[in-house]
């Protein structure tokens, strides 16, 4: 009986002192304090996606051009029928600096070189006021000069000669012609507004120059530029072998 009851004793006093925290003393070792509240993930904010901006790519379409396309640039007599001549159906820069598409009619045997000069013309955003057949002014070239009116084909004759032009063949281009004019050996032109154009070199919209680089891009598909002439000069011409 002593014995059990001395094991019970044992017992109790275990789980007596069991129940009280151990005493720390002489420790310098510090607590952590408890770890913060996670706060709430912030909500991510998208990253705006900027617009597309660009503008089109260039892009030029080569088609067969019907009779009634050419009403008044071309006849019966041209040296070129008009089954010789292709339209061109082209992305250019505006003077607005916004993309446009226009027209121009050239000899099947020189889209590849108009297509490669003007797809350049494009990519340099060098700009070109309007491009419409001459049809569209009646074949008249002093009303296409007038509208500044970038044109080709023209079954007329070379200015000042009785001779054709390269435009009757669909070999020859007016380029911004009103601010590129056609300028005499004296130094005269036929329109008012170009008066102030007649000078080179110079600055401004849609001007070329010598040895700029719309003259080179020209120049490496075989065109020649009239600013280049001796005498008269014609700054708006480029023509596939010169003339």
């Amino acid at each position: 009986m002593k014995r059990a009851a001395a094991m019970a004793f044992v017992v109790l006093a275990s789980v007596s002192c069991g129940t009280r925290a151990p005493a720390v003393t002489g420790s310098s070792s510090t607590v952590p304090a408890p770890a913060p509240a996670q706060q709430p993930a912030e909500s991510a904010t998208p990253t705006p996606t900027p617009s597309s901006t660009a503008p089109p790519a260039f892009r030029a379409k080569v088609t067969q051009v019907s009779r009634d396309r050419l009403p008044y640039s071309w006849r019966p007599g041209c040296p070129v029928s008009y089954r010789d001549l292709r339209l061109i159906t082209m992305t250019y820069w505006g003077f607005d600096d916004k993309p446009h598409t226009g027209e121009l009619v050239v000899r099947k045997t020189v889209t590849d070189d108009i297509v490669t000069v003007f797809r350049k013309l494009y990519g340099w955003r060098w700009p070109i006021q309007q491009m419409k057949l001459v049809d569209a002014f009646k074949a008249d070239d002093f009303a296409s000069i007038e509208a500044n009116n970038t044109s080709a084909f023209n079954c007329r004759q070379a200015t000042g000669s009785s001779h054709w032009s390269k435009h009757a063949y669909g070999e020859a281009i007016d380029v911004n012609p009103l601010i590129n004019p056609y300028i005499t050996a004296s130094g005269e032109t036929a329109h008012k507004a170009s008066k102030k154009f007649t000078k080179r070199p110079m600055k401004g919209k849609g001007v070329i120059n010598p040895g700029d680089k719309v003259v080179k891009a020209f120049s490496q598909v075989g065109w020649e530029w009239g600013g280049y002439w001796s005498g008269a000069k014609d700054l708006q011409h480029f023509s596939k072998g010169g003339g």
